[in-house]
């Protein structure tokens, strides 16, 4: 009977990388010449630096780009709430890891309204999808790309 797990999973060593890039790009950049901003990677967040609420907003889009180009899914990405002190701002932005259980439930109620013939179970920080034959198991897999859920979806041990 073929099955596969929904999980999501990041490849932090990637987000490191962009993270690099971010601040190699901003060195290049003429808007942020003689700015004080930066970005400053701690597994698994990365704290962006500079003097205004929009140089931040600037910053997470470079850090977007970054991701792009070394795919990773933007989705998995959550900017937390500026914080300023006096002229300095600062953000964090997280990496969402695992499968938490509200969107687990929505996965699977998703995959059960669908009317396909698969059985659907939540294990741990995964969707466990099984049926019997694997166009079946590839349908879920449209679905779910197809659907606008606030996380990144990857599907593994597809497995006949």
């Amino acid at each position: 009977m073929p099955s596969m797990d929904i999980v999501s999973e990041i490849n932090l060593e990637e987000v490191k990388n962009a993270t690099d890039n971010s601040t190699r790009e901003l060195a290049t950049r003429y808007d942020f010449r003689g700015v004080a901003a930066s970005f400053e990677w701690k597994s698994p967040k990365v704290t962006m630096k500079g003097d205004s609420e929009q140089r931040l907003k600037q910053m997470a889009d470079v850090l977007r780009g970054q991701l792009v180009k070394r795919n990773v899914d933007a989705k998995a990405l959550t900017l937390e709430k500026m914080e300023s002190s006096g002229r300095n701002f600062s953000q964090v932005a997280t990496f969402k890891e695992g499968i938490e259980q509200p969107v687990a439930k929505k996965v699977v109620k998703l995959i059960k309204d669908s009317k396909l013939k698969v059985q659907a179970s939540i294990q741990g920080e995964q969707v466990r999808v099984a049926g019997k034959k694997r166009d079946d198991l590839q349908a879920v897999m449209q679905l779910l790309r197809e659907t606008e859920l606030e996380q990144s979806f990857q599907f593994n041990n597809f497995k006949d």
